[in-house]
Order: C-alpha cells, then structure tokens, then sequence
C-alpha cells in the first residue's frame, strides 16, 4: 500500500491507497513541535482503528509547506515503517512544465494540484486551493504550469477580522440568512463567506481575461465545499485533489 501525506500550515491530510484506489483518509492538525515518537503514535492509532497494519505500508510519498517537519516526518517513515519517503521537490519527475521564474519557489502543493487536475481533467485549467493561504494556478492546454496567484486564506481573514477589530467576537464559518445582516456574528459571516466568494469569482475573471480562454475551474481545500456554492466560477469541487496528485507523482517516479 502507498501513504501519501500532504503537510499543510493548518492541517495534515494522510491518504491510503491500494493500487489506484484510495481506502482510507485523515485529517490531522499540523503541530511542529511534535516529536517523531507523538506523531508515530498518532499515524499508528489512526491504522489501528482502520485496522491497517504498519507493515502493509510499503511506500511514502510527502509534499510538505512546513520545512521544519520534514524533520519529523522522515525519521519517523523509517523508525515505524522502514520505508525511505519521496518527498515532492526539485528533482522530483512531475511530467509537467514549469514555467515560473524560479521553480523552485512554487509550493510542492500547487505543483501537486496542478499534476492532478491536468491528469483527471485536461488542460486549459484554474485549481483554487482553499488551505491557509488560498492559491489560484493555472496549467494550459498544453499541461504547463503557467503560474498564479496567492491570497490569504480565509480562516487567516477571519482571525484577523476578531484579533485586530476589539468588539467583534471569533465567528464559524457558515452561510448566514442574508448578505444584509441583522446581528453581528451575522453581518461577519456574510462579509467573509459572500466577500470571500466575491474575491474567488474576481480573480478568476481576471486570470481567464489574461489568458484569454474559458479555463475549467477546479477547487480543492478543507473550505471548498463551503465556499464554491457561493461563487459563480467554479465548476469542480474535488476534495481528494491533492492526495490524488500525489499518488500520480509517486506512480511517475517509481517507473523505470
């Protein structure tokens, strides 16, 4: 079987896959100062409770924005699953153009994204991630990553709107009754959820504008399925984007 995990600021997601297949999945916090030990025990209850066993782990593939735990994550593959990981970086075969000034400035995640949406939907694409940061990227017609665009994210807009305005409580993100609010938690929900869909639909327009064609609109992220009903660009909400992704780069790198 073949772990993939995809390291992001906030969250960690672990896949399992047998074959193509994917059987199981994970959603962890994303703590740096975890030991290698604190998070073996983590990985190894969530197989217990799937009833998994260590040793049917035969290969680990990483795409990890923390740098930092990579210093965990690596020790760890080899201290609980004897297995040497893949870690999605330069050198790493992607099979796709990257045609960024530096390329090795592009998140492993957005390079992860980019493999998987031109892999299941073809060319002439936008994926929107909806993580930390919100990224928007664009792979042509022809499967190169062209670039894109990064914002902050929305629980990062959220937090600020409570931390820095001194009478404005933390709110959930959720759908209020109306745009024109009627109480604050409301009037809050409505300027980060309809703004937020605002500036998705908005840079869309601009990115589709620039390139001149009708891009297919891809989303992916723990918020995408609470934010594209609200916008009128996105076509595809796939969660399982990026774990995807990673299976894909593994499978490329592991053929001879």
């Amino acid at each position: 079987m073949l772990l993939v995990i995809d390291v992001g600021n906030t969250n960690t997601v672990l896949g399992l896959y047998d074959g193509d297949q994917i059987v199981h999945d994970w959603r962890v916090r994303t703590v740096v100062d975890h030991t290698v030990d604190e998070y073996g025990m983590l990985i190894y209850n969530l197989y217990k409770n799937s009833k998994i066993r260590p040793r049917e782990i035969r290969d680990i593939i990483i795409s990890c924005v923390v740098p930092t735990m990579l210093n965990i994550l690596e020790p760890l593959c080899e201290k609980y699953f004897n297995v040497k990981p893949l870690i999605v970086g330069p050198g790493i075969k992607t099979g796709m153009p990257i045609l960024y000034d530096n390329p090795k400035e592009v998140g492993a995640d957005r390079i992860v994204n980019a493999v998987a949406a031109y892999d299941k939907y073809g060319g002439d694409i936008i994926i929107v991630d909806f993580g930390t940061a919100t990224t928007f990227d664009y792979v042509s017609k022809k499967g190169e990553y062209m670039g894109g665009c990064i914002s902050p994210g929305i629980m990062i807009a959220s937090e600020a709107l409570f931390s820095k305005a001194a009478k404005l409580p933390r709110v959930e993100i959720a759908r209020p009754k109306s745009v024109v609010g009627k109480d604050t938690v409301s009037s809050m929900q409505a300027g980060i959820l309809f703004g937020y869909a605002g500036l998705v639909d908005g840079l869309v327009g601009r990115i589709k504008a620039e390139v001149m064609s009708d891009p297919k609109v891809i989303a992916t992220g723990g918020l995408a399925s609470i934010i594209s009903p609200e916008t009128k660009s996105i076509n595809i909400v796939d969660e399982m984007l990026t774990l995807e992704g990673l299976r894909i780069l593994h499978k490329r790198n592991s053929e001879q």
